[in-house]
């Protein structure tokens, strides 16, 4: 049984679910929202983000498994694909009901996330359209966190911008490591298309944008640290690039431009929630 839950919990990709529920939990306190609000989003996003990696995991599983994923629990077989399909199933259900502890609207555009996040696992992942949902889930998640606040405030247009724009600078970030693997298994998503050098040069640009937004978009002039919040979106990309490489030649997956997405990704959201201009 412990295998199983362990299997569980590494089968919902626990590093980019820790770290979205994170940053909604963060700007939940940002704007304003009182400690039961925070747990609500936190609760919720949460839920949405286990169902979302289980989905993957259920759905990839031959496909893991051709390629030698054993890092994949499913694949590898200590956790069951039906078991891990329930646990999706579950998580999904669970997503929206405790959005809805919120208000309604706030609810409908988390759910509009979950939804979009699920069609990434299918159909969408093997197809042009691949960071579609990623830009989507992503611009949703702080609509709802800032809907979600009593009176129900029109989140701005620049927070929802940035948003978007870091979520598709992560899915290109972090199909990276895996378009050998993808190529074998006939996966063809928009990285595919463009391949690495597209790839990395898209996640780059695309992370650099989000992180002017945040500090460009709200009103008054941008602070100092803003400012540096953007030099360290420049630098960061080229230098966890230089880190995937080292990790190949040691014989790792090369995860640090993801890893290195949802980092920048924290950082703007501390200085954005320090700079008490969101809403």
């Amino acid at each position: 049984m412990s295998s199983r839950v362990l299997g569980l919990v590494r089968a919902s990709h626990p590093e980019p679910a820790a770290a979205v529920t994170t940053v909604a939990g963060l700007l939940a306190w940002g704007v304003g929202h009182r400690p039961s609000g925070i747990a609500s989003v936190v609760l919720a996003v949460l839920a949405s983000q286990l169902a979302v990696g289980w989905t993957n995991d259920a759905l990839d599983a031959e496909r893991d498994a051709t390629v030698g994923r054993t890092d994949k629990p499913v694949a590898a077989g200590v956790v069951g694909r039906r078991t891990t399909a329930w646990a999706a199933t579950a998580a999904a259900v669970a997503c929206p009901l405790l959005a809805l502890t919120t208000n309604p609207t706030a609810a409908f555009w988390l759910t509009v996330a979950l939804v979009s996040a699920l069609l990434y696992d299918w159909p969408l992942k093997a197809t042009a359209l691949s960071v579609l949902p990623y830009a989507v889930s992503f611009g949703a998640l702080p609509a709802f966190v800032v809907l979600a606040l009593p009176g129900q405030p029109t989140p701005p247009v620049w927070l929802l911008a940035a948003a978007a724009c870091l979520g598709a600078g992560a899915h290109f970030a972090n199909v990276l490591p895996d378009l050998a693997d993808d190529a074998r298994t006939g996966v063809r998503g928009l990285p595919h298309r463009l391949g690495a050098a597209g790839s990395r040069a898209a996640a780059a640009g695309l992370l650099l944008a989000a992180t002017a937004a945040l500090v460009l978009g709200p009103p008054g002039p941008p602070s100092a640290i803003g400012l540096a919040a953007v030099g360290t979106a420049a630098v960061v990309p080229p230098l966890s690039w230089y880190a995937g490489r080292s990790a190949v030649r040691a014989g790792r997956r090369p995860v640090a431009a993801f890893r290195a997405v949802m980092l920048v990704a924290l950082i703007d959201v501390v200085l954005l929630v320090a700079s008490g201009r969101v809403v």
